[in-house]
């Protein structure tokens, strides 16, 4: 697991976080957060689960989960 203790995000960045190339930045100011190849390597390749949970105002928390 990893986690802080942020401002969190609201439900519609959350929506959006695992899509290719998705930023909160303003356009050409940043090249995406990178979780949906996060994702797609621990889903595809180590056949696992990659999520998150945040409540906003407390933090985001993002675990990682491989079978073993």
């Amino acid at each position: 697991m990893i986690a802080d203790n942020s401002k969190g995000m609201n439900e519609s960045v959350k929506l959006k976080i695992f899509n290719y190339l998705f930023t909160t930045k303003l356009v050409s100011k940043g090249t995406g957060l990178r979780l949906a190849i996060a994702r797609q390597i621990v889903e595809e390749t180590h056949r696992g689960k990659l999520s998150c949970n945040c409540v906003l105002g407390e933090g985001t928390e993002f675990i990682i989960e491989i079978t073993v």
